[in-house]
């Protein structure tokens, strides 16, 4: 659980599930030397990576490569199954900033092999989240800067009108394929510019109209000693 302010008090961020797109911009999808999907692509990432202001992102020992992706998410406010875009937004409770934080190396080698990506996505505090939670009547999302900056240097500028598919046709998509409980997280993939993390690096994440967010990056080495 994450709690971040929202409205005039606090949301306790408890999702089912996070749903993450992948290659949702076309410039990453180019980096990623992938074709743009006809359809989207999505992953799950497990509640238990997220994390919020304040926690540091650890870079696990079994990966040599660890790199930072930001993304607008959209926080789903009630249950939505087979919902149509046209009536998408209804379901929509807010947004944040959420990085998908990856094993890029272990995700290289699981796509090598066929495996699913689970074990380069799913680590520990590998979906940090905030700095707040905008309500859904506050921000139109249809073309706002988001960017992220390592140690002061930017990596990643893009806007969310780059989005190949936009949050109505992905809450169609999703919804028709598993129903979305309150609470839970879209990540709507992230911009170009995706690059390695080291240990630490200080992290600064901001999406126009949420706010900035910053995380320290440690290694898991330095935690347990």
């Amino acid at each position: 659980m994450v709690r971040l302010p929202y409205m005039d008090g606090f949301y306790e961020l408890r999702p089912s599930k996070i749903v993450a797109l992948a290659k949702n911009y076309a410039e990453h999808a180019k980096e990623m030397e992938s074709d743009v999907p006809e359809r989207p692509v999505f992953f799950l990432k497990p509640p238990s990576a997220l994390i919020g202001p304040g926690e540091p992102i650890i870079l696990p020992r079994m990966s040599r490569r660890v790199d930072h992706e930001v993304e607008l998410a959209v926080i789903i406010g009630k249950r939505a199954r087979r919902v149509p875009a046209e009536k998408a937004m209804d379901y929509v409770m807010g947004y944040t900033i959420l990085l998908d934080i990856t094993a890029r190396d272990l995700q290289a080698e699981a796509k090598k092999k066929g495996l699913p990506w689970t074990v380069a996505k799913g680590f520990d505090t590998f979906a940090p989240v905030g700095p707040r939670i905008v309500d859904r009547r506050e921000l139109k999302i249809d073309d706002l800067e988001i960017g992220l900056k390592v140690n002061g240097e930017v990596r990643q500028l893009g806007r969310t009108s780059e989005m190949v598919f936009k949050v109505p046709e992905l809450i169609e998509y999703i919804s028709s394929t598993m129903t979305l409980e309150p609470g839970d997280i879209i990540a709507t993939g992230t911009p170009a510019g995706v690059g390695p993390l080291r240990h630490g690096d200080k992290i600064e994440a901001w999406i126009e109209g949420i706010g900035k967010v910053e995380f320290d990056v440690l290694a898991e080495d330095s935690i347990l000693c």
